[in-house]
Order: structure tokens, then sequence, then C-alpha cells
């Protein structure tokens, strides 16, 4: 549909998209300064960002990768996870989280959520602990930390891997335990797709204090070699051997270049989604049905999302219809996510089934994503707001003058 073939109850002209990143001149510049260098990839300027990035989330190492799926992919491979282990995935998560696990060989193990967060449950991911687990994964969802001052404790009492799937919580924190996010697990996930809090257009980053792990990360994403292979005589020497199987998970200094520029102005874009979450939270409490996600109490949220929950006999509609509802509106609202578990493959190769996660599904019948990232003006904010006022389609105070004589007879 063109701008001029708007539906009669269009909100706006065009389509406003749940997320969007922001490029800047300063961006391009640095990113062109890469050009004109004679350094494209495995450069100075990705160690630069990968010490940038560590010093902003408190870790001793970074360690840059192609994408937020390989940065998990790696985590896996540096924990040695491999075939007949089980890694305790939480049901509600983008695929990626659990497919890092099946590209090791072994079994993720789905664990149930808190209704009121959509975060890991940790005492259904305690329950879920056998013998052959190696490792918890925990997802930051929407952009708050878990809860790491329970699942931190569970690890060592279990003698488990703790890893932080923090693709959507760049910049926030868990004060209650040790701080930043990126350094609240022995392995910490990132991505850097558009969509999320910086970008380098595709792009991820691991975080940890263990320079062995590190090490292993840096041979896997370079296709296993034993030194940092750059295509070209580095270090006055030609010689590297392929010690162990690794992938071309490299990123580029032309991303590395963009990814510095965005770091830079992290600060000021998370204060922008506070802002609109914020105003969302106001005009939410009025609008009966639509319920936004608890947020822990002392913790930074990152705000990469902002999902409510439509309660479908108080605001009129189901979350399918409204999902449509809103769109037709020209509000680009999204569902995230589908219970891992009930994915065609999952339940194909490992025989999950509905029931195994009861909240993670319930929840995902009600779930929207509302549109939200620093761009975003009051303006569209306001558009949001006014197309779920309009969506809602309110209950009847009092039965119909036929449903009371109908009460009436059944007396």
């Amino acid at each position: 549909m063109s701008p001029v073939e708007l539906a009669p109850d269009a909100i706006r002209e065009t389509m406003l998209p749940y997320g969007r990143q922001s490029v800047s001149e300063e961006d391009i510049r640095l990113v062109a300064e890469v050009l004109r260098s004679d350094w494209l990839t495995t450069g100075p300027v990705v160690e630069r960002f990968e010490r940038a990035f560590a010093e902003r989330v408190g870790a001793a190492e970074a360690v840059a990768l192609s994408s937020g799926t390989a940065a998990l992919h790696a985590a896996m491979f540096a924990l040695a996870v491999g075939p007949g282990d089980e890694v305790i995935v939480p049901a509600m998560t983008f695929a990626a989280t659990a497919n890092a696990v099946v590209f090791q060989g072994a079994t993720p193990v789905f664990a149930d959520i808190s209704p009121d967060t959509l975060l890991v449950d940790p005492a259904d991911v305690e329950r879920r602990v056998t013998p052959r687990t190696r490792a918890i994964v925990a997802v930051d969802y929407a952009g708050q930390p878990c809860d790491y001052g329970q699942l931190r404790p569970l690890a060592r009492r279990r003698n488990l891997a703790l890893v932080a799937d923090a693709a959507h919580s760049l910049g926030g924190a868990d004060p209650p335990t040790t701080g930043p996010v990126g350094s609240l697990a022995d392995l910490s996930a990132f991505s850097l797709h558009p969509v999320k809090a910086i970008t380098t257009g595709e792009g991820g980053m691991v975080t940890t204090d263990d320079v062995g792990c590190a090490e292993r990360i840096r041979r896997f994403r370079n296709h296993g070699f034993s030194r940092d292979y750059r295509g070209r005589e580095a270090a006055g020497s030609w010689q590297y051997k392929m010690t162990e199987l690794g992938y071309n998970y490299r990123l580029t200094d032309i991303q590395s270049a963009l990814g510095l520029g965005q770091l830079a102005r992290l600060d000021g874009w998370m204060a922008r989604r506070s802002e609109i979450s914020a105003r969302y939270d106001r005009a939410l409490a009025g609008i009966e049905g639509v319920r936004p996600l608890a947020v822990r109490s002392g913790v930074r949220h990152a705000r990469h999302l902002y999902v409510v929950r439509i309660e479908a006999g108080a605001f009129g509609l189901d979350r399918r219809a409204a999902y449509k509802a809103l769109r037709r509106r020209r509000i680009g609202v999204g569902v995230h996510y589908l219970p891992v578990h009930l994915h065609p493959f999952y339940r194909r190769r490992f025989g999950t089934a509905p029931g195994l996660c009861p909240n993670a599904e319930a929840a995902y019948e009600e779930i929207l994503s509302l549109p939200i990232f620093p761009a975003m003006s009051d303006d569209d904010v306001d558009d949001v707001i006014r197309a779920l006022e309009r969506t809602r389609k309110p209950r009847s105070a009092d039965p119909t003058p036929l449903c009371r004589e109908r009460e009436r007879g059944r007396g």
C-alpha cells in the first residue's frame, strides 16, 4: 500500500517501524577513513573497537564477531560444549540462542519464564539441571538484565558455566550484583544488528574476564588458526597452523569503525529510550487491557523492546486481531517471540511440544512489541498510543434489553 492508498483507519502515511538504526555524519566519516586506509579487515580498528567495548562493559576481554549468532556459537565453542551435553536455555528468546547449542552437537533444554517480566525463572532452571548439564544461558529479554543474583550462585553450586545472551541489553546493569551487562556472567554475547542498541550493520561481541576463553574465540572466528592470520604476511612471518576447526566469523575494520562511532553515543540513546518508555508507561496506565512488563527493582533496563501483554477480555480484541489492526494503522508492532520449543525444527528434532513451558506459551498468545528507537519523536510515540486507544473495543457497560429479558426467562 503506497502512502496515498491508506486504509480508512490509518494513523500515519508511512509505517512506523518497531526499531531503526541511527547513523550520523561522524559514523560515515569514520567508515570512510577506513576505506581510505590499508586495512579493511583484521586490522587495527577491530582491536580498537574491542578495547573500547570491553572498557564500556567492565570486562577484561572483548572479541568481535560477524553476528550475534556467531557470538553465541563462539561462547558454546569456548566452553567446549559438545555431543552428550545439555545447555539450559529460556523458551522465550530468538531461535539463535538455542541454535548455537545445536551447532555444537549438544541438546538445548528449555526453561520457563516468569510471567511478569518474561525473564528466565531461576527456580525452573534449577529443576531442569541434570548430570549432563554444562551451562545456563540467561537471556536479558527486551533489555532487562536477568536475576544474576540468583543465577550466578546457582551456576556455581552446580558447577555450571553461566552465559548471558545480552543481545538486547547493552548499556543495562544489575547493581544488586556486580554492575554492567557484559560483566555479569562468565561469557556475555551481544548483537550489533541495526535494531540493537548500537550497530555495525551486522556484528556481534563476546565479553569475558577469562583470557583463555577469549583466545579460543579469537582462533574460532578465524578458521581455527593458531595465530592472527590476516591474509597477508604479518609480524614478519608467513607461517600459521590450523589447530582446531573454526569458522570465518570475523568482523571487518569497516564495521568496527561504525561501531566505535555508535558506542560513543550509547548513553544518549539509552536516555531517549528511557524517555519513550516513561511516556508509554504514563499513557498505557489509562488503556484497559494493555499491560506492560514488570521491571525488576534496582536494574538499569536497556529498553531494547517495549513489550506489552494484550489481555483480550479487557482490550476487546485478542493479540492476533490487535496486531492486524495496529498494522493497518501503520504502527509497526512486532511479536518477540514464538517460544523456541514450538518451532517445527525443535519439535521434529528434539520432540518438544506444547505444555513444556506454559508461562512462555501463554505469554506468546498476548505479547506485542511497540515501536521504540532513539530517533522516535514524541509525536511518533503519541501516534502509537492513539492507535492503541482507537483499536481497543470497549466492553458494553450493561447487558442489552434482549439479554435482560433472556436472563429473566431463565430465572
